[in-house]
């Protein structure tokens, strides 16, 4: 990938409110990661041929001190719900209705079917319709509206 596109990349992430992003080309793959709002961001290049990936550049892993910071607020955190989670499948923001002033897809107690919208995740200025990945009974729902999420980060549990 070009020197050029790449610093482009990472001025892309760093201005915006996105914690990471990943491109994959035919010529190898760039992940970026924004890991402390005050932290520089790290590029990870890696490519399909095993001599190339040894030249990749190594990502520095988050200090003991961050690490550690981060236990406190997990602990105190409710535990998990029972049910099924239906993930994010994408980074992106959170939307929970089509239009600001139109009613949510789903809430709380509503019954739904395998394959039926129940929100919308934002990723690149493209709206992305989630569909429920199982029928049942939404229980909670575990993001606010308009909320950034991570790829995998539970979104609703369904009973």
């Amino acid at each position: 990938m070009d020197l050029r596109k790449l610093k482009t990349l990472i001025d892309l992430v760093s201005e915006s409110n996105i914690s990471e992003l990943e491109i994959t080309e035919a010529d190898g793959k760039v992940r970026i990661v924004k890991a402390e709002p005050a932290a520089a961001v790290h590029p990870m290049v890696t490519h399909a041929a095993p001599a190339a990936a040894a030249a990749a550049v190594p990502v520095q892993p988050p200090s003991a001190a961050a690490t550690v910071a981060a236990l406190p607020t997990a602990a105190a955190e409710e535990p998990a719900p029972t049910g099924h989670a239906v993930k994010s499948p994408m980074v992106g923001t959170f939307y929970r209705s089509a239009n600001p002033g139109a009613e949510p897809f789903v809430e709380v107690g509503d019954q739904i079917k395998e394959g039926e919208p129940i929100c919308i995740i934002e990723a690149m200025k493209i709206m992305n319709e989630i569909e429920a990945d199982k029928s049942g009974k939404v229980s909670k729902i575990l993001v606010e509206n308009g909320q950034a999420v991570e790829f995998g980060q539970p979104l609703f549990i369904i009973e």
